[in-house]
Protein backbone atom coordinates (compact mmCIF):
# COMPACT_ATOMS: atom_id res chain seq x y z
CA UNK A 1 0.00 0.00 0.00
CA UNK A 2 1.03 3.59 -0.58
CA UNK A 3 0.37 6.89 1.16
CA UNK A 4 0.71 10.59 0.38
CA UNK A 5 1.38 13.10 3.15
CA UNK A 6 0.42 16.70 2.33
CA UNK A 7 3.41 18.59 3.72
CA UNK A 8 2.84 21.81 1.83
CA UNK A 9 4.18 25.18 2.80
CA UNK A 10 6.30 27.27 5.08
CA UNK A 11 4.76 26.60 8.49
CA UNK A 12 4.40 30.32 9.20
CA UNK A 13 2.04 29.71 12.13
CA UNK A 14 4.71 27.73 13.97
CA UNK A 15 7.48 30.27 13.54
CA UNK A 16 10.07 30.73 15.01
CA UNK A 17 10.49 26.92 15.21
CA UNK A 18 9.99 26.55 11.45
CA UNK A 19 12.80 29.04 10.78
CA UNK A 20 15.16 26.20 11.77
CA UNK A 21 13.48 23.15 10.19
CA UNK A 22 10.49 22.48 7.91
CA UNK A 23 7.31 22.16 9.97
CA UNK A 24 6.93 18.35 9.71
CA UNK A 25 10.37 18.00 11.33
CA UNK A 26 9.44 20.10 14.37
CA UNK A 27 9.50 17.80 17.40
CA UNK A 28 6.22 16.77 18.98
CA UNK A 29 6.42 14.52 22.06
CA UNK A 30 10.12 13.97 21.37
CA UNK A 31 9.94 12.98 17.73
CA UNK A 32 9.34 14.89 14.50
CA UNK A 33 5.63 15.42 13.80
CA UNK A 34 5.76 13.54 10.52
CA UNK A 35 7.34 10.48 12.11
CA UNK A 36 4.21 9.85 14.18
CA UNK A 37 2.34 9.53 10.88
CA UNK A 38 4.95 7.49 9.03
CA UNK A 39 5.15 4.96 11.89
CA UNK A 40 1.35 4.64 11.96
CA UNK A 41 1.26 4.12 8.17
CA UNK A 42 3.97 1.45 8.40
CA UNK A 43 1.97 -0.35 11.12
CA UNK A 44 -1.06 -0.38 8.79
CA UNK A 45 0.91 -2.11 6.03
CA UNK A 46 1.99 0.90 3.96
CA UNK A 47 5.30 0.24 2.18
CA UNK A 48 5.83 3.56 0.39
CA UNK A 49 5.21 7.14 1.52
CA UNK A 50 5.23 10.11 -0.88
CA UNK A 51 5.69 13.57 0.63
CA UNK A 52 3.92 16.34 -1.31
CA UNK A 53 6.12 19.32 -0.63
CA UNK A 54 6.91 22.76 -1.99
CA UNK A 55 9.54 23.88 0.50
CA UNK A 56 13.03 22.54 1.32
CA UNK A 57 12.58 18.99 -0.04
CA UNK A 58 16.30 18.23 0.31
CA UNK A 59 16.23 19.02 4.04
CA UNK A 60 13.25 16.70 4.49
CA UNK A 61 14.74 13.87 2.45
CA UNK A 62 18.18 14.04 4.05
CA UNK A 63 16.57 13.87 7.45
CA UNK A 64 14.18 11.03 6.58
CA UNK A 65 16.84 8.88 4.86
CA UNK A 66 17.96 7.73 8.33
CA UNK A 67 14.43 6.68 9.18
CA UNK A 68 13.81 4.85 5.90
CA UNK A 69 16.16 2.07 6.97
CA UNK A 70 15.14 2.14 10.65
CA UNK A 71 11.41 1.89 9.97
CA UNK A 72 11.77 -0.12 6.77
CA UNK A 73 9.62 2.01 4.48
CA UNK A 74 10.32 3.80 1.21
CA UNK A 75 10.06 7.61 1.37
CA UNK A 76 10.11 9.87 -1.68
CA UNK A 77 9.17 13.47 -2.51
CA UNK A 78 6.83 14.98 -5.04
CA UNK A 79 7.80 18.64 -5.37
CA UNK A 80 5.38 21.39 -6.36
CA UNK A 81 6.78 24.42 -8.16
CA UNK A 82 3.66 26.38 -7.17
CA UNK A 83 1.22 25.74 -4.29
CA UNK A 84 -1.37 23.27 -5.60
CA UNK A 85 -3.85 23.26 -2.72
CA UNK A 86 -4.98 19.96 -1.20
CA UNK A 87 -5.97 18.08 -4.39
CA UNK A 88 -3.44 19.29 -6.98
CA UNK A 89 -0.57 17.45 -5.24
CA UNK A 90 -2.39 14.13 -5.80
CA UNK A 91 -2.48 14.78 -9.56
CA UNK A 92 1.21 15.71 -9.47
CA UNK A 93 2.14 12.51 -7.63
CA UNK A 94 -0.15 10.34 -9.75
CA UNK A 95 2.63 8.16 -11.22
CA UNK A 96 4.05 7.49 -7.76
CA UNK A 97 0.65 6.54 -6.29
CA UNK A 98 -0.69 4.26 -9.02
CA UNK A 99 0.51 0.70 -9.44
CA UNK A 100 -0.89 -2.54 -10.81
CA UNK A 101 -2.47 -3.61 -7.52
CA UNK A 102 -5.43 -1.21 -7.79
CA UNK A 103 -5.28 -0.85 -4.00
CA UNK A 104 -6.55 2.30 -2.30
CA UNK A 105 -3.98 4.73 -0.90
CA UNK A 106 -3.93 6.95 2.19
CA UNK A 107 -3.74 10.74 2.12
CA UNK A 108 -2.83 12.54 5.36
CA UNK A 109 -2.57 16.18 6.32
CA UNK A 110 0.83 16.59 7.99
CA UNK A 111 -0.44 18.87 10.80
CA UNK A 112 -2.84 16.31 12.25
CA UNK A 113 -2.06 14.28 15.36
CA UNK A 114 -4.42 11.49 16.45
CA UNK A 115 -4.49 7.80 17.34
CA UNK A 116 -4.45 6.95 13.59
CA UNK A 117 -6.83 3.94 13.51
CA UNK A 118 -5.70 3.16 9.97
CA UNK A 119 -6.33 -0.60 10.06
CA UNK A 120 -9.92 0.06 11.10
CA UNK A 121 -10.19 2.56 8.26
CA UNK A 122 -9.05 -0.06 5.72
CA UNK A 123 -11.78 -2.43 7.00
CA UNK A 124 -14.37 0.37 6.86
CA UNK A 125 -13.38 1.23 3.29
CA UNK A 126 -13.67 -2.40 2.16
CA UNK A 127 -17.04 -2.82 3.87
CA UNK A 128 -18.86 0.10 2.20
CA UNK A 129 -17.48 -0.43 -1.31
CA UNK A 130 -17.48 3.29 -2.15
CA UNK A 131 -14.78 5.27 -3.91
CA UNK A 132 -13.39 7.24 -0.97
CA UNK A 133 -13.36 7.21 2.84
CA UNK A 134 -12.65 10.18 5.05
CA UNK A 135 -12.08 10.32 8.78
CA UNK A 136 -14.24 12.80 10.70
CA UNK A 137 -13.92 14.00 14.28
CA UNK A 138 -16.47 15.52 16.65
CA UNK A 139 -15.82 19.10 17.78
CA UNK A 140 -17.46 21.41 20.32
CA UNK A 141 -17.65 24.46 18.05
CA UNK A 142 -18.54 23.24 14.54
CA UNK A 143 -19.27 26.80 13.33
CA UNK A 144 -15.49 27.41 13.03
CA UNK A 145 -15.04 24.56 10.53
CA UNK A 146 -16.44 22.87 7.47
CA UNK A 147 -19.01 20.37 8.75
CA UNK A 148 -19.54 16.92 7.21
CA UNK A 149 -23.23 15.96 7.08
CA UNK A 150 -23.52 12.18 6.97
CA UNK A 151 -25.96 9.31 7.33
CA UNK A 152 -25.27 7.99 10.85
CA UNK A 153 -25.68 4.24 10.30
CA UNK A 154 -23.84 3.74 6.99
CA UNK A 155 -21.49 6.75 7.18
CA UNK A 156 -22.52 7.86 3.69
CA UNK A 157 -21.67 11.55 3.25
CA UNK A 158 -24.57 13.72 2.14
CA UNK A 159 -22.92 17.14 1.90
CA UNK A 160 -20.37 19.58 3.30
CA UNK A 161 -21.40 22.84 4.96
CA UNK A 162 -18.66 25.49 5.35
CA UNK A 163 -18.72 27.32 8.75
CA UNK A 164 -22.47 26.82 9.34
CA UNK A 165 -24.44 29.60 11.07
CA UNK A 166 -27.12 27.10 12.13
CA UNK A 167 -26.31 23.71 13.67
CA UNK A 168 -26.19 20.97 11.00
CA UNK A 169 -23.86 18.56 12.82
CA UNK A 170 -20.66 18.46 14.86
CA UNK A 171 -18.41 16.30 12.69
CA UNK A 172 -15.56 17.85 10.74
CA UNK A 173 -13.03 16.56 8.25
CA UNK A 174 -10.07 15.15 10.21
CA UNK A 175 -7.59 15.26 7.32
CA UNK A 176 -7.13 11.48 6.94
CA UNK A 177 -8.41 9.87 3.72
CA UNK A 178 -8.39 6.46 2.02
CA UNK A 179 -9.00 6.79 -1.72
CA UNK A 180 -9.42 4.40 -4.63
CA UNK A 181 -7.06 5.15 -7.55
CA UNK A 182 -10.10 6.21 -9.62
CA UNK A 183 -10.29 9.40 -7.51
CA UNK A 184 -7.14 10.57 -9.32
CA UNK A 185 -9.11 10.68 -12.58
CA UNK A 186 -11.27 13.41 -11.03
CA UNK A 187 -8.34 15.73 -10.24
CA UNK A 188 -6.70 18.14 -12.66
CA UNK A 189 -3.10 19.30 -12.28
CA UNK A 190 -3.86 22.81 -11.03
CA UNK A 191 -4.33 24.51 -7.67
CA UNK A 192 -7.48 22.84 -6.34
CA UNK A 193 -9.11 21.86 -3.04
CA UNK A 194 -9.99 18.24 -2.31
CA UNK A 195 -12.46 19.33 0.40
CA UNK A 196 -14.30 21.96 -1.63
CA UNK A 197 -14.07 20.62 -5.20
CA UNK A 198 -13.42 16.88 -5.28
CA UNK A 199 -15.19 15.39 -2.23
CA UNK A 200 -18.56 17.16 -2.83
CA UNK A 201 -18.68 15.62 -6.33
CA UNK A 202 -17.98 12.12 -4.98
CA UNK A 203 -20.59 12.69 -2.24
CA UNK A 204 -23.15 13.76 -4.87
CA UNK A 205 -22.64 10.36 -6.52
CA UNK A 206 -23.10 8.68 -3.10
CA UNK A 207 -19.61 7.18 -3.22
CA UNK A 208 -18.06 9.04 -0.26
CA UNK A 209 -18.18 7.58 3.24
CA UNK A 210 -17.08 8.96 6.59
CA UNK A 211 -15.78 7.08 9.62
CA UNK A 212 -15.93 8.75 13.03
CA UNK A 213 -12.44 8.89 14.52
CA UNK A 214 -12.21 7.17 17.89
CA UNK A 215 -9.98 8.90 20.42
CA UNK A 216 -8.39 12.32 20.23
CA UNK A 217 -7.62 14.59 17.28
CA UNK A 218 -5.77 17.89 16.94
CA UNK A 219 -4.42 20.08 14.18
CA UNK A 220 -1.13 21.14 15.80
CA UNK A 221 -0.16 23.70 13.16
CA UNK A 222 -0.14 26.57 15.67
CA UNK A 223 1.36 26.93 19.16
CA UNK A 224 -1.78 26.91 21.33
CA UNK A 225 -3.09 23.82 19.54
CA UNK A 226 0.36 22.21 19.71
CA UNK A 227 0.29 22.52 23.52
CA UNK A 228 -3.28 21.15 23.65
CA UNK A 229 -2.30 18.36 21.27
CA UNK A 230 0.55 17.34 23.58
CA UNK A 231 -1.89 17.02 26.49
CA UNK A 232 -4.24 14.84 24.41
CA UNK A 233 -1.37 12.73 23.04
CA UNK A 234 0.11 12.07 26.49
CA UNK A 235 -3.35 11.26 27.84
CA UNK A 236 -3.78 8.71 25.06
CA UNK A 237 -0.29 7.30 25.78
CA UNK A 238 -1.30 6.85 29.44
CA UNK A 239 -4.22 4.67 28.34
CA UNK A 240 -2.31 2.66 25.72
CA UNK A 241 1.28 2.25 26.91
CA UNK A 242 1.86 4.08 30.17
CA UNK A 243 5.31 2.49 30.54
CA UNK A 244 6.59 5.15 28.12
CA UNK A 245 5.65 7.91 30.59
CA UNK A 246 7.99 9.10 33.34
CA UNK A 247 7.27 8.30 36.97
CA UNK A 248 8.70 9.39 40.31
CA UNK A 249 8.07 11.66 43.28
CA UNK A 250 8.94 14.76 41.23
CA UNK A 251 6.53 13.92 38.36
CA UNK A 252 2.93 15.20 38.29
CA UNK A 253 0.48 13.83 35.71
CA UNK A 254 1.63 12.79 32.22
CA UNK A 255 5.27 13.51 31.40
CA UNK A 256 7.60 12.09 28.75
CA UNK A 257 11.37 12.37 29.32
CA UNK A 258 14.07 11.20 26.92
CA UNK A 259 16.44 8.73 28.58
CA UNK A 260 19.44 10.98 27.86
CA UNK A 261 17.95 14.00 29.68
CA UNK A 262 19.17 14.84 33.19
CA UNK A 263 16.84 16.19 35.87
CA UNK A 264 18.18 17.69 39.11
CA UNK A 265 17.02 17.42 42.72
CA UNK A 266 13.86 19.08 43.95
CA UNK A 267 12.28 19.68 40.53
CA UNK A 268 8.56 19.46 39.95
CA UNK A 269 7.75 18.31 36.41
CA UNK A 270 4.23 18.11 34.93
CA UNK A 271 1.52 17.82 34.00
CA UNK A 272 1.76 17.55 30.19
CA UNK A 273 5.48 18.03 29.66
CA UNK A 274 7.89 16.62 27.05
CA UNK A 275 11.64 16.80 27.73
CA UNK A 276 13.86 15.97 24.76
CA UNK A 277 17.26 14.28 24.32
CA UNK A 278 20.31 15.74 26.05
CA UNK A 279 18.35 18.30 28.07
CA UNK A 280 19.69 19.43 31.43
CA UNK A 281 17.14 20.50 34.01
CA UNK A 282 18.94 21.89 37.07
CA UNK A 283 17.68 21.58 40.68
CA UNK A 284 14.48 23.30 41.80
CA UNK A 285 13.00 23.83 38.32
CA UNK A 286 9.22 23.83 37.81
CA UNK A 287 7.83 22.73 34.39
CA UNK A 288 4.17 22.37 33.37
CA UNK A 289 2.29 22.16 30.04
CA UNK A 290 5.42 22.70 27.98
CA UNK A 291 7.80 21.16 25.47
CA UNK A 292 11.54 21.35 26.05
CA UNK A 293 13.38 20.34 22.87
CA UNK A 294 16.72 18.64 22.33
CA UNK A 295 19.80 20.07 24.03
CA UNK A 296 18.04 22.69 26.17
CA UNK A 297 19.48 23.76 29.53
CA UNK A 298 17.12 25.06 32.22
CA UNK A 299 18.98 26.58 35.15
CA UNK A 300 18.16 26.43 38.85
CA UNK A 301 14.70 27.45 40.07
CA UNK A 302 13.43 28.55 36.64
CA UNK A 303 9.70 28.16 36.07
CA UNK A 304 8.20 27.35 32.64
CA UNK A 305 4.53 26.85 31.81
CA UNK A 306 2.40 26.74 28.60
CA UNK A 307 5.44 27.37 26.41
CA UNK A 308 7.71 25.77 23.81
CA UNK A 309 11.47 25.93 24.34
CA UNK A 310 13.33 25.42 21.03
CA UNK A 311 16.45 23.33 20.46
CA UNK A 312 19.67 24.17 22.37
CA UNK A 313 18.16 27.16 24.17
CA UNK A 314 19.04 28.17 27.74
CA UNK A 315 16.67 29.51 30.39
CA UNK A 316 18.46 31.32 33.23
CA UNK A 317 18.19 30.91 37.01
CA UNK A 318 14.92 32.06 38.58
CA UNK A 319 13.62 33.02 35.12
CA UNK A 320 9.87 32.72 34.53
CA UNK A 321 8.60 31.79 31.08
CA UNK A 322 4.86 31.44 30.50
CA UNK A 323 1.69 32.20 28.49
CA UNK A 324 2.62 30.74 25.08
CA UNK A 325 6.20 31.94 25.07
CA UNK A 326 8.00 30.31 22.14
CA UNK A 327 11.76 30.33 22.02
CA UNK A 328 13.33 29.57 18.64
CA UNK A 329 16.52 27.57 18.33
CA UNK A 330 19.52 28.65 20.47
CA UNK A 331 17.81 31.43 22.44
CA UNK A 332 19.37 32.50 25.74
CA UNK A 333 17.09 33.88 28.43
CA UNK A 334 19.18 35.57 31.13
CA UNK A 335 18.79 35.01 34.88
CA UNK A 336 15.66 36.35 36.60
CA UNK A 337 13.97 37.34 33.30
CA UNK A 338 10.19 37.19 32.91
CA UNK A 339 8.59 36.32 29.54
CA UNK A 340 4.84 36.70 29.17
CA UNK A 341 4.06 35.28 25.71
CA UNK A 342 7.27 36.36 23.98
CA UNK A 343 7.90 34.84 20.55
CA UNK A 344 11.68 34.92 20.16
CA UNK A 345 13.52 34.32 16.89
CA UNK A 346 16.56 31.99 16.81
CA UNK A 347 19.99 32.92 18.21
CA UNK A 348 18.79 35.79 20.44
CA UNK A 349 19.77 36.75 23.96
CA UNK A 350 16.95 38.07 26.16
CA UNK A 351 18.26 40.51 28.77
CA UNK A 352 15.06 42.43 29.57
CA UNK A 353 11.59 41.29 30.60
CA UNK A 354 8.92 40.63 27.97
CA UNK A 355 5.82 41.93 29.75
CA UNK A 356 3.22 41.31 27.04
CA UNK A 357 2.95 38.92 24.07
CA UNK A 358 5.24 40.24 21.33
CA UNK A 359 7.72 39.08 18.69
CA UNK A 360 11.39 39.61 19.53
CA UNK A 361 13.39 39.93 16.31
Amino acid sequence: MKALILVGGFGTRLRPLTLSVPKPLVDFANKPMILHQIEALKAAGVTEVVLAINYQPEVMLNFLKDFEAKIGIKISCSQETEPLGTAGPLALAREKLIDDSGEPFFVLNSDVISEYPLNEMIEFHKSHGGEASIMVTKVDEPSKYGVVVMEETTGQVEKFVEKPKLFVGNKINAGIYLLNPSVLDRIELRPTSIEKEIFPKIAAEKKLYAMVLPGFWMDIGQPRDYITGLRLYLDSLRKKSSSKLASGSNIVGNVIVDETAKIGEGCLIGPDVAIGPGCIVEPGVRLSRCTVMRGVRIKKHACISSSIIGWHSTVGQWARVENMTILGEDVHVCDEIYSNGGVVLPHKEIKTNILKPEIVM
